[in-house]
């Protein structure tokens, strides 16, 4: 009986307008409403949110595909004008971009501030030969367009050892103070040595109480002491003086270690140790262009993240894997070391012998 009552109550409250419905009631169901109408319109957003997402990431894709296929495009040179021409040189008839008697080219017209600007960057040798594409294209390609530079197309770039003369000029500066925040790297030592002309005595006396002090150990612990302060004092004398020299004997014993892991490679199947050893000098370039620009803006970046650089270009370069490329170069860093590790000490241990 309870039963039924209930049934026919609830059929006659639904038979009610929802006017005259009971004030509780219909608040529930207006919350209700509510509530469905903000699920709705979360669900609108996130799927307008999903969509919006999804757009871009297409877009981002497709964008560095096409950034993917044009680091692989060699340079592509002008096209040749069909048009004829007169040298205002030596007044030749030509048909093409340049004279065939005094190659100048035929563009060359009235002064511009582009053309007073080249000739300007000329006297250094910055105006010809790519300087600019050269730098574009480390920062953006560095082990393509060493491909490049090493299978002929020479004359569309800067040639390797007149650019790191010039970036090492250019980092000496950057680091001396010309940056944005006027840091001087090279204050520490320019002190030491004003201290060291200004107070001659003093490091003598200094330098008589380390050899009473070295002398009074044993005679293996004498000569590895004696030998170790001796040549890093030399290496740090030698490293300020002789720069580039340094730089190219580094490149040059690095070369001689990765040859054996990258002279068969999927893209250059005979590359040569010459070939190797220009490659190597565009990256040390590339690293070099990458710290002037941080010391520059004065970033205070980890220089020894630049050391992960060199794996980009001859993963580029060479056509390994990335597993492989990074083997490569952990293998040849640690081997150079121990080399050079063996070097000086035989050589310090022979200097101290002789000097003893």
């Amino acid at each position: 009986m309870k039963t039924e009552r209930k049934a026919k109550k609830k059929k006659l409250f639904l038979s009610f307008p929802r006017c005259i419905q009971p004030s509780n009631n219909r608040s529930k169901v207006v919350k209700t409403e509510r509530k469905a109408k903000k699920k709705d319109y979360f669900s609108l957003f996130c799927s307008l949110l999903f969509v919006t997402l999804r757009s871009y990431m297409i877009h981002i894709k497709e964008k560095w595909r096409a950034f993917c296929e044009w680091q692989r495009q060699p340079y592509q040179v002008a096209a040749k004008s069909p048009e004829l021409h007169c040298c205002r040189t030596c007044g030749e008839e030509f048909m093409g971009n340049y004279c065939p008697r005094c190659g100048q080219s035929y563009r060359i017209g009235r002064y511009s501030f582009k053309n007073a600007m080249l000739l300007f960057l000329d006297v250094w040798g910055l105006g010809n030969r790519g300087m600019f594409r050269t730098l574009r294209d480390l920062l953006l390609r560095p082990g393509y367009m060493i491909r490049d530079y090493i299978s002929g197309m020479q004359m569309a770039y800067f040639p390797p050892f007149k650019l790191l003369f010039l970036l090492t000029a250019l980092q000496l500066a950057v680091s001396s103070g010309f940056n944005l925040k006027d840091l001087n790297f090279w204050g520490t030592a320019t002190e030491q040595s004003v201290e060291e002309t200004v107070a001659p005595v003093a490091t003598d006396k200094v330098t008589d109480k380390v050899k009473d002090e070295v002398d009074k150990t044993e005679p293996d612990e004498k000569s590895f002491q004696y030998a170790g302060r001796w040549l890093g004092k030399k290496a740090e004398e030698f490293g300020d003086k002789y720069r580039n020299l340094l730089v190219l004997i580094t490149l040059l014993g690095m070369s001689v270690f990765i040859y054996f892991f990258v002279r068969k490679s999927p893209n250059i199947s005979d590359l040569r140790f010459s070939e190797l050893l220009v490659a190597q000098v565009y990256t040390w370039n590339m690293m070099s262009i990458y710290n002037i620009v941080l010391i520059f803006l004065g970033i205070g970046l980890d220089r020894r993240i630049l050391i992960l650089l060199p794996i980009i270009s001859l993963k580029q370069l060479t056509g390994f894997s990335w597993w492989r490329t990074i083997l490569a170069v952990a293998v040849s860093y640690l081997l150079f070391l121990i080399f050079a590790f063996v070097v000086v000490f035989v050589v310090g241990y022979y200097v101290f012998g002789v000097l003893d």
